[in-house]
């Protein structure tokens, strides 16, 4: 269910469900990303790194966070916002971003977290938090982003030149 098209060619701005959470998660996503390089919410914040297991700033004083993690939120963000214009983007982006964080959860937990391939960085508070995101996001992308059928009604709702349900 996307927004439709009237006669006039102009887009109806009603969004779906799926499509106000996915604008939802993306907003948290931008002010997460932007909260990473705020100090005072950020601890630590002048051993905040590019990149890698050794940058010991943490949002909140417990999600550790580097600059490139903070972009990779904003990132997800914007995609989040984006995806919200129409019913498929959201429901591809809740689903597959949850896949995504899935897939992070289990990284963060194969990988030593003292080690180069901690490139991210995730420590164990983050590794549950994308554990819970990706659960999230994928149940609400499949249990908002079910198709309805929506009844017609006036001009739409008469089939074949009678009301519908109307029995000859």
């Amino acid at each position: 269910m996307t927004g439709t098209t009237s006669g006039a060619g102009h887009q109806n701005p009603a969004r779906t469900t799926v499509q106000r959470v996915a604008m939802a998660v993306g907003i948290v996503f931008l002010l997460v990303g932007v909260a990473g390089f705020i100090p005072g919410l950020t601890s630590d914040y002048g051993d905040l790194s590019f990149a890698g297991h050794d940058s010991n700033a943490k949002l909140l004083g417990i999600f550790q966070v580097s600059i490139l993690h903070n972009i990779v939120h904003l990132l997800f963000g914007v995609a989040g916002i984006a995806a919200a214009r129409s019913w498929g983007a959201a429901r591809g982006y809740l689903i597959g971003g949850g896949a995504i964080y899935l897939v992070l959860w289990l990284y963060g937990l194969v990988i030593d977290q003292k080690s180069s391939a901690n490139i991210v960085p995730v420590n164990t508070a983050d590794n549950w938090l994308h554990f819970a995101l990706g659960l999230g996001m994928i149940a609400l992308g499949l249990l908002l982003g079910r198709r309805r059928t929506i009844e017609p009604t006036g001009h739409d709702a008469i089939i074949g030149g009678r009301p519908r349900g109307e029995v000859r």
